[in-house]
């Protein structure tokens, strides 16, 4: 039979449980054995959960209490030597030193770096590597949590960093030394890990190797090819499912094949055409597990695409070698569409968060196992929700289609060359040679949390809260104007979050009560759903600026979020290229940055942190992606006077 499959689970819990426990666990107000015991429960409600809905392979060691790479750094001692770990087990004080840091009276110790994993909004914390450097099993995480399922009577498939990704995520402190150098010295811990799951009773092993969807020099695929030869041996039991995501593997595609490993996951929502690139050349030894489930986004899935690519590989490999999956972890989607209360149903007919995409894969593999006759109802409902979303009233705005396909006629440079923009602004502002300035948002104050908090539950009326916001603005500006800054800012006081903000205002946009997604650690951010034309209604920031404007004869800054960073923290329609909709949002922040113009702001940022991240994993693929996220800023910008200064960050 074809089998119903998932590669991760959110960790954060339905109520945010795992970051109130972190939280109170570090304040010092709850017990390492009551965190445990928490997290514990936490683990147990996920695989029942899952069980119930009909999984047969349940993944176990997704679950982490701060970061699945941390969770490796330790299972194999990779603990940098300024922490001055010297025990057997990697401790829980050790643990999260490496996340966060130690800052008391008696030490100051930096924590690890962390970054952004792959193209994702996730979270990792970098391995650190030395020359020479000695590895041993020092956590015990994976075998524990595979027992701690036995227990309740649920087989689950141990999840794990592989040996190679691991390295390649890292970085090493010895210049022109490759972390690839250490796979010798590192994969004797994975074999006594496999072992110590095979003699638990473990079957399938799940290794994530993500970064097989990168460019891969040789030495990156001989040492792919060098680790699973010598896993591949470690127990005639264990059956090796190789898992990749995030994209094509391109030329890794014919490595990946022919590794000596029972199973092969393959990213089917990013990159569908590589299933029949691997259906060609397919071992008949290998199973394929097919992830047409969007495991980065919360759009409900085209169950009759999905069952089509599903029927496809049945008909090479047989019912016994497929496996229906989401893409990647559900870690990146929120928990349960349920409880969303507040949602309309139309809305909710085109979305399906983590649990929901579960009941897909179940459905899909009951569709594919008895025939979609037994899911005839499901399917003509799916039909029925992807039909009203094409037709829907919501989501097109011929104003804006308008408008985007007028671009190539809206000029997307400044009028003047720099030289002469430059005189004119120095004229306008006459700023010395290297002027000062902050990037923006001042501190977001206890006091100004709960202002909001209370102005958003109705018990500060909004005449109230702006009168304290206007009083924090005046705060600031005279603040720096008494430090002796060239350029203000007004704070930002207003604004929660920098996406936020303006996707409340802009059309096209919704957001939930309960979308929640872990970040990093006890992070957890709850993202907008880009889920239709976006477009202004009306200023979002005029009243603000101008206001703190009229309080210094100094320049104040507008200052905006650019089209790209919305793009890359928010949840993003599908049913449109992702450039079309960032082009949608450059044109609401060029008709912003006007009118910040005309109300005398001569000096407007446009925030683009996000514009790197948004960059593609294969290098072939970066001159696209950067000709249009450049063109979006340079729209979102460039229609103003010369003697308007434009900045960004």
């Amino acid at each position: 039979m074809v089998y119903a499959t998932n590669l991760g689970y959110p960790r954060i819990g339905r109520k945010r449980e795992l970051k109130k426990s972190l939280e109170q666990f570090w304040a010092g107000e709850l017990s390492e054995a009551a965190l445990l015991e928490q997290t514990t429960t936490q683990r147990k409600h996920t695989w029942a959960l899952q069980q119930q809905l009909g999984l047969q392979h349940i993944p176990s060691n997704d679950f982490s209490l701060y970061d699945h790479v941390l969770d490796t750094i330790a299972m194999v001692s990779a603990v940098p030597e300024r922490y001055q770990w010297r025990g057997e087990r990697v401790d829980l004080s050790t643990y999260f030193a490496m996340a966060r840091g130690i800052q008391n009276q008696n030490a100051s110790i930096p924590a690890m770096e962390m970054t952004k994993w792959f193209d994702t909004n996730y979270h990792y914390i970098v391995p650190e590597f030395e020359q020479g450097m000695q590895f041993r099993f020092a956590s015990s995480k994976v075998v524990d949590e595979f027992k701690e399922a036995q227990e309740l009577g649920i087989h689950t498939r141990p999840v794990l960093l592989g040996p190679v990704s691991f390295l390649l995520l890292g970085k090493s402190h010895h210049s022109g030394v490759s972390p690839l150098t250490l796979l010798p010295q590192l994969l004797p811990v994975y074999i006594e890990v496999l072992r110590e799951l095979a003699v638990a009773g473990a079957e399938w092993i799940q290794l994530d190797e993500p970064c097989l969807a990168l460019d891969l020099d040789q030495a990156a695929q001989q040492a792919t090819q060098e680790a699973y030869n010598q896993l591949s041996t470690v127990s005639p039991r264990l059956r090796l499912l190789l898992a990749t995501y995030f994209g094509n593997l391109g030329e890794n595609l014919s490595l990946a094949l022919q590794l000596p490993v029972a199973g092969l996951h393959l990213d089917l929502v990013r990159a569908p055409e590589q299933l029949e690139q691997a259906l060609v050349r397919v071992p008949s030894t290998l199973s394929l597990s097919l992830g047409v489930i969007d495991g980065r986004n919360v759009w409900r899935t085209n169950l009759e695409q999905a069952l089509a690519m599903i029927d496809q590989a049945v008909q090479v490999l047989g019912t016994e070698r497929v496996l229906v999956a989401p893409s990647c972890s559900l870690l990146h989607v929120p928990l349960d569409l349920q409880q969303e209360v507040q949602l309309d149903d139309e809305l909710r007919s085109w979305l399906a968060f983590a649990q929901q995409k579960l009941d897909e894969v179940v459905l899909l593999t009951q569709g594919s196992n008895t025939g979609q006759e037994a899911i005839a109802s499901a399917l003509e409902a799916n039909r029925q929700a992807f039909a009203r979303r094409r037709g829907s009233s919501r989501i097109h705005n011929e104003d804006v289609t308008r408008r985007v396909q007028a671009i190539v006629d809206v000029p997307a440079i400044r009028q003047s060359p720099y030289v002469e923009r430059r005189q004119r602004q120095q004229e306008r502002f006459h700023l010395p040679l290297l002027p000062t300035t902050t990037i923006g948002s001042f501190p977001q104050t206890a006091e100004v949390r709960a202002a909001r908090a209370a102005h958003k539950s109705g018990k500060l009326s909004q005449d109230d809260y702006h009168a304290f916001l206007r009083k924090e603005i005046e705060r600031a500006i005279r603040f720096q104007e008494e430090i002796g800054l060239d350029v203000l800012v007004h704070g930002e006081f207003e604004r929660s979050d920098m996406v936020e903000y303006f996707g409340e205002q802009l059309d096209g946009f919704f957001f939930t009560q309960h979308g929640w997604v872990q970040s990093y650690g006890s992070r957890c951010v709850r993202p907008p759903i880009i889920y239709g034309d976006v477009a202004r209604q009306q200023p979002m920031t005029v009243a603000w600026s101008s206001y703190a404007q009229s309080l210094t004869e100094q320049p104040v800054k507008g200052m905006l979020t650019g089209p790209v960073t919305i793009l890359q923290w928010s949840f993003v329609r599908d049913d449109q290229p992702r450039e079309q909709t960032c082009y949608q949002l450059a044109l609401a922040m060029r008709d912003e940055v006007q009118d910040l113009e005309a109300a005398g702001i001569g000096i407007i940022q446009i925030d683009e942190p996000a514009l790197r991240e948004g960059l593609p994993l294969r290098h072939a693929e970066w001159s696209s992606y950067l000709t249009w996220a450049i063109n979006c800023f340079r729209l979102a910008s460039s229609g103003v006077r010369d003697e308007t200064q434009i900045h960004t960050h």
